[in-house]
């Protein structure tokens, strides 16, 4: 069933609510209600879609006012994607395929053991070569690797991190999180819960601290406003420009996308956000 759309000149509106679209001249957006937050935030989707993100009892007039506002912004943000888009590879697992841990390309080398899938070892990234002749076994047994061998790295650089910016450890995952690089979840367990993508340990160490870094800071603010930044400039003076090569490296990756066995590419449903905005 389609979510309602909420007319932008209609009066005596209820507040704003979750999943709802709400109709700014022609532009279309769907709603999100969060609770920790005080003001809102626009994101521009990959795909071209906008996301309002916006506190409990939000107003529709002040919520309409905030996109007319940052209309300029979106309509640069939607130029920059129709020029800079993705462009993400797509691979055959075939021998001598590259792939990147941590910023430095491996080779795939298809070897005979059944009984490891997938590992590195020797500057090689050694794949079953019975695993590599279905590629969608191929893909699974992969980014579970991506998904262990990140896991591991990441704990050793959670403690040093929450200790620069005095903040909790939260516990850790490495999984699929959609259109995120990473997620911050409160209230799962003493200090909350992170998730990393497993596609971010492709990139170099110092965008993976980035992408850490960026999550701890959700424990004291939840938005991307002023506060937000001030806190994670303290702690990573570089993050402009850390963001800045997340998002040029980020369009690069490789998100699982694969060719069939008919010839045809795979797709998965992994999209990074395009931008984000936050009400001053």
């Amino acid at each position: 069933m389609p979510a309602p759309v909420l007319p932008s000149d209609s009066r005596d509106r209820p507040p704003l609510a979750d999943g709802q679209v709400l109709v700014v001249d022609g532009r279309e957006l769907l709603v999100t209600v969060s609770a920790r937050r005080k003001r809102l935030g626009l994101t521009v989707e990959r795909d071209g879609t906008l996301t309002l993100r916006v506190p409990v009892s939000c107003e529709a007039a002040r919520a309409e006012a905030f996109v007319r506002q940052s209309r300029a912004w979106i309509e640069s943000k939607l130029l920059l994607r129709d020029q800079h888009r993705p462009a993400h590879p797509v691979r055959e697992f075939r021998d001598g395929e590259s792939f990147r841990y941590l910023g430095r390309e491996y080779r795939l080398l298809l070897v005979d053991e059944g009984d490891n899938p997938v590992r590195l070892a020797a500057g090689r990234l050694r794949m079953d070569k019975a695993v590599a002749a279905d590629p969608r076994r191929a893909r699974r047994e992969l980014i579970a690797w991506y998904r262990k061998a990140g896991l591991r790295w990441s704990k050793d650089r959670l403690q040093p991190w929450a200790a620069r910016m005095e903040v909790p450890e939260p516990a850790m995952t490495v999984r699929d999180v959609g259109n995120r690089w990473g997620t911050y979840r409160p209230g799962e367990g003493e200090a909350g819960k992170m998730a990393l993508h497993w596609a971010v340990f492709q990139l170099p160490a110092h965008l993976v601290d980035y992408v850490i870094a960026h999550e701890l800071a959700h424990i004291k603010v939840s938005g991307h406003g002023p506060d937000y930044w001030m806190l994670l400039k303290r702690a990573n003076p570089e993050c402009e420009v850390r963001k800045e090569e997340l998002d040029d490296l980020g369009r690069r990756l490789w998100l699982g996308h694969i060719v069939e066995r008919d010839g045809t590419p795979g797709r998965n449903r992994v999209r990074a956000p395009q931008a984000a905005k936050e009400q001053p």
